[in-house]
């Protein structure tokens, strides 16, 4: 599916709903608990990467990449999930913050701090 000279917006939900259902599919065929709550990578679709995580709580992370010329390294996409994870998690643990799942999390500290890890190179990704 081609989708990014017609409707850009539109390529980025797309990416989103499959990677939910990529998500619950691999939740189903585990059938328990998974020991490691990264999940890899989902998919490929153009010239982007989709890599995806759930925390114990059922929270999902996906991760979209264009793909490089290099090889990424699944040590260093889990390290990327993990800053994510923590952002998150001070987040939530923030005694003024409303945690309801139908609202999108509009706290600029948070949102500075997600566009600071999605900002870095490869090699600050590698140090926790």
């Amino acid at each position: 599916m081609n989708l990014t000279n017609s409707h850009p917006d539109l390529k980025f939900h797309y990416i989103a709903h499959t990677s939910c259902d990529f998500i619950d599919e691999r939740a189903i065929v585990s059938g328990s608990e998974p020991a490691d709550t990264y999940l890899g990578l989902l998919y490929t679709m153009e010239d982007l990467a989709v890599y995806g995580y759930v925390t114990n709580t059922k929270v999902k992370f996906v991760v979209v990449l264009s793909i490089p010329d290099a090889v990424i390294k699944n040590t260093d996409i889990k390290n990327l999930f993990k800053k994510i994870h923590n952002v998150y998690i001070n987040q939530v643990c923030n005694p003024f913050y409303n945690l309801d799942g139908k609202k999108s999390i509009v706290s600029k500290k948070f949102i500075e701090s997600i566009d600071a890890i999605g900002s870095m190179s490869s090699d600050e990704v590698v140090s926790p």
